[in-house]
């Protein structure tokens, strides 16, 4: 049978709870530094919760922050099983958030095109030299047959 939307608010329930007990500094882990959790997804039994988040820093920073949160979710459970009703508390599942970046890397390109487009079109608009080095478009190259006067005559 299915669920509905349960894992959903439930994993909205447990993004709250975990953000609430990270912002008030519950966790006394000096390895957990600034994060941000992005999106839990429940799986439809509730038997496990991935808990997607980001954080600052370098890729050290993050191995260590993940680490940390390794470390703590058994205090995460622990908590979430006290403020949450629920019959049996999901199994937490760190995971880093990758999207944020790959968001970032295609606004990155995104911009490069615009810049580029905006680049050919003022070199467009920049008035030719009469130094005769302009090559004439096709349209001035091909003479239009309405405009021969000796059909007209005729």
């Amino acid at each position: 049978m299915a669920q509905g939307y349960r894992p959903d608010r439930v994993g909205d329930q447990i993004r709250q709870e975990l953000s609430e007990i990270l912002s008030r500094g519950e966790v006394h882990d000096p390895g957990i530094g600034f994060i941000t959790l992005t999106r839990v997804k429940v799986t439809p039994d509730l038997q496990l919760a991935r808990v997607y988040y980001t954080s600052l820093g370098d890729p050290n920073a993050r191995k260590e922050t993940a680490r940390a949160l390794t470390r703590a979710t058994g205090f995460f459970r622990r908590q979430i099983g006290s403020r949450l009703q629920l019959r049996r508390v999901p199994e937490l599942e760190f995971r880093f958030d990758e999207s944020i970046a790959h968001q970032d890397r295609i606004e990155q390109i995104l911009r490069d095109i615009h810049e580029a487009d905006a680049q050919r079109a003022a070199e467009s608009e920049s008035p030719a030299s009469d130094d005769g080095s302009r090559i004439p478009d096709r349209e001035s190259r091909i003479p239009n047959p309405s405009t021969n006067d000796d059909r007209d005559r005729g």
